[in-house]
């Protein structure tokens, strides 16, 4: 282990994990809605370093930088089309979830549907963290923790028991982080972290290009531009992880399902101060997601030029770290990627905490006719984020014997949890008429069909294409079903808000601008641009 390399992890971490508590400490968490929403204080700058920080963990950075080393770079439009998404959201659901005062996303089926399509989703989300979004942010997080301080080598272990001692180790120190400091230490740290990603997202392909062009990082540009020009190229073909034609069928759809009701994303928004400061906190989110190219797919491509016979293509960022860094950054990267890990990590712990506690334990109690304190709730909160950790860190480990690459295993198993939701969610809120019968009926056609046409009877043809396939199709019988037995009295949106719900006034200027930005990368990265050498 190169002990200059951890002195430098070690005091960057302890530097933010301090600045972020300096930040907090005035502020106690004596309530569920202190924990939840940091009573919905936060300012755009936070609002934006959450949302993109509890976005950009390993398993993007190890998995797309992953992607791009085995294919090309067309994977990078799972970053650049959240730009358009999030714009959506910020301008059409944003507005629709802080007039109805939720706090969480099921609330909002509950005021449209019922309360069993409420407990049903909630359900499944928590599915959703325990056995996928818990599990692999620990799991990556684990691969490029090893892969940097080469681990099972200095402690002589086997690979994946090390991987266990890793991840066993990360989800105590983020579940700790989370029961202690709440969201608000989550969106503080993630500010912080965010800020220090594009330092290493700037640094690291520098250093990359350096070691590449033998010391000179223009010789380095001229390389990747002179051969494997393949993997320049951001179009995919009908042969490619993402082909081009998924980022207007499923892909679209996932990134408006994950930025518009995930609750884990939409619950570091819901704790904006108001709505103009919830749209300038995802524009900032917005920039950060197209510079964060730098950090999850440049590396990935200029190691196709550096690394020729890896192992484990998961990998392939850490390894190319440990060649083209010095030791004070194999550090600084190290503790970017381990908080990277963390963040989400936490993220997901309090908001499967807020799901359980407010959707499922206290109805449950008000059901009983027990008398609820805020006390009781909190105790219940802390000890399920304890519960929901062990979990995730029992499962985490067994991602590795994953097949096809990390990231579309990923990707693959989403499908099954998070358009089934988004769809009855859309239907909710352009229809006034459907039944919740049509919502739960939506949710069990959606999820059985996909995993039989996933698992027992593949069909040949891309995931994200089925998805929209399945997301068309579950539409239209849901609105049979709302035609056939309509609500008797028509949905009507009830106002309450707990924040002003006035718009920003510039946010039309900034979409347009990264908008145009969204494009000229796309082009950059095609036949058009740099891809046709």
């Amino acid at each position: 282990m190169d002990w200059l390399s951890f002195s430098v992890f070690l005091i960057f971490l302890s530097f933010t994990a301090l600045l972020a508590w300096h930040k907090i400490k005035r502020h106690k968490i004596k309530t569920v809605n202190s924990l939840f929403l940091a009573n919905r204080s936060l300012n755009f700058m936070l609002i934006g370093g959450a949302l993109l920080f509890s976005n950009i963990n390993t398993a993007t950075i190890i998995g797309e930088n992953e992607l791009v080393y085995t294919n090309n770079m067309s994977v990078m439009a799972w970053g650049l089309t959240s730009v358009l998404a999030m714009l959506v959201v910020s301008e059409f659901f944003m507005p629709i979830y802080l007039k109805t005062g939720i706090t969480t996303t099921p609330d909002y089926l509950e005021a449209r549907y019922d309360k069993s399509t409420k407990r049903v989703v909630t359900t499944i989300f928590l599915i959703s963290y325990v056995v996928n979004l818990l599990p692999s942010v620990l799991y990556t997080g684990a691969v490029a923790f090893n892969g940097l301080f080469k681990l099972s080598e200095v402690w002589h272990m086997d690979y994946w028991a090390s991987l266990w001692i890793i991840i066993w180790f990360m989800g105590l120190v983020g579940c700790l982080y989370a029961v202690l400091g709440g969201i608000r230490a989550i969106a503080v740290s993630d500010t912080l972290l965010g800020i220090g990603i594009f330092v290493g997202g700037i640094a690291l392909p520098y250093f990359a290009l350096k070691y590449l062009g033998n010391g000179d990082w223009h010789q380095g540009i001229e390389s990747i531009l002179a051969s494997k020009t393949n993997h320049l190229n951001s179009i995919g073909s009908q042969s490619d992880s993402v082909p081009f034609a998924t980022l207007f069928t499923g892909m679209l759809l996932m990134n408006l399902y994950y930025w518009g009701t995930e609750q884990y994303i939409v619950q570091q928004v819901l704790a904006s101060k108001d709505l103009a400061t919830c749209q300038k906190g995802i524009v900032v989110a917005c920039f950060g997601k197209i510079l964060s190219i730098l950090m999850l797919n440049i590396p990935g491509l200029i190691a196709v030029h550096l690394l020729f016979r890896l192992d484990n293509t998961a990998s392939v960022f850490p390894a190319l770290v440990r060649l083209t860094s010095p030791p004070y950054l194999i550090g600084y990267l190290a503790a970017i990627v381990f908080g990277a890990s963390l963040t989400t990590f936490n993220a997901g712990l309090n908001s499967a905490s807020t799901l359980f506690t407010l959707n499922i334990y206290k109805p449950w109690l008000e059901k009983k006719g027990d008398q609820i304190t805020e006390g009781q709730l909190l105790k219940m909160a802390k000890r399920f984020e304890l519960l929901v950790c062990f979990c995730a860190v029992s499962i985490a480990p067994f991602i590795f014997f994953a097949k096809n690459g990390f990231y579309n295993y990923v990707q693959t198993v989403n499908g099954f949890f998070s358009l089934p939701i988004f769809t009855i969610i859309v239907v909710g809120f352009l229809t006034k008429k459907v039944p919740p019968i049509a919502a739960k009926f939506g949710l069990l056609f959606f999820t059985v069909s996909y995993g039989v046409l996933e698992t027992i009877l593949p069909v040949k043809i891309h995931f994200l294409h089925l998805l929209a396939i399945l997301f068309g199709i579950t539409c239209i019988i849901m609105l049979i079903i709302g035609k056939i037995y309509p609500l008797q009295v028509p949905y009507k949106q009830q106002l309450n808000n707990f924040v002003s719900i006035q718009p920003w006034k510039g946010r039309h200027v900034f979409s347009i601008i990264l908008i145009l930005l969204m494009l000229a990368i796309f082009v950059l990265f095609s036949p058009l641009g740099i891809a046709s050498q």
